[in-house]
């Protein structure tokens, strides 16, 4: 079962060999996109269509409509759930939604929406967007092994604000940052800025949609011997996926490019 896949189940272990439990991040995903399923909840905009990189955010639903009503239409895509029914199955995990705001989904007036793949371009590969990391990835494919997302977070670094004021230069350490509630979420975000295997799947989906064929053979040759959870998760999520929706048609394009032994 492909949810067990994520889970790391002990039926999941016994059936392929698979390892533990994926990303928090991961966890999230497929337990979202399988309630979807299970309750026949799919009420999301499929968002059909590939966009080309770095686009989907904020723009209207057609060429030169910049109404309120079409910039609401679109920032509303994505697949959604009742705060509630997300709440539910995220806190028995031990899933905190709030720390994943803004990073995989959004969260208004009760509905938990989870954030299509072409809405994270900028968050990914930071404001050069994915175009300036696929020519670096064509020119020297082993750089691949080392791809930095998230840069702006990594290259800007913000003064931590405890309790209404700032601490320049105060020790606290990423597991403090991730636990402690009165801490803005951003500073929570910004310890977990690490790049997880949801965030390569992600850039790998990306880099399909905008065409760049060389590069994406480097970050799949790279994250193939970096580990099998790479492949785990995107197999998964591939069969979690509403079959016609756009983020399926990208999984499914990009694990055709997977080398082959």
């Amino acid at each position: 079962m492909a949810l067990e896949q994520v889970l790391g189940t002990a039926e999941a272990k016994a059936r392929n060999g698979a390892a533990g439990a994926l990303e928090e991040d991961a966890r999230l995903t497929a337990l979202f996109l399988w309630t979807l399923e299970s309750t026949n909840g799919d009420n999301g905009d499929p968002h059909p269509g590939p966009l080309p990189l770095g686009e989907g955010e904020g723009e209207g639903d057609e060429m030169g409509d910049d109404s309120e009503e079409a910039t609401s239409r679109k920032r509303a895509k994505g697949f959604s759930l009742a705060f509630d029914v997300a709440r539910r199955f995220a806190q028995p995990l031990g899933i905190h939604l709030p720390d994943w705001e803004s990073r995989i989904i959004e969260t208004e007036k009760g509905i938990v929406r989870l954030l299509p793949v072409s809405q994270r371009a900028k968050q990914l590969f930071g404001e050069d967007g994915a175009e300036v990391v696929a020519d670096q990835l064509e020119q020297s494919p082993k750089s691949a092994a080392q791809l930095t997302l998230f840069p702006r977070m990594e290259t800007e670094p913000q003064p931590v604000r405890v309790r209404g004021r700032a601490r320049r230069g105060a020790a606290i350490s990423d597991k403090a940052l991730r636990t402690r509630r009165d801490l803005p979420a951003a500073a929570r975000h910004a310890a977990q800025a690490g790049a997880t295997t949801l965030d390569h799947v992600h850039a790998a989906m990306l880099l399909q949609a905008g065409g760049r064929t060389n590069a994406l053979r480097a970050l799949l040759e790279a994250e193939i011997q970096r580990s099998a959870d790479f492949l785990r998760l995107a197999n998964a999520l591939s069969a979690l996926y509403p079959k016609e929706s756009e983020e399926k048609r990208l999984l499914d394009a990009m694990l055709l490019a997977v080398p082959r032994k």
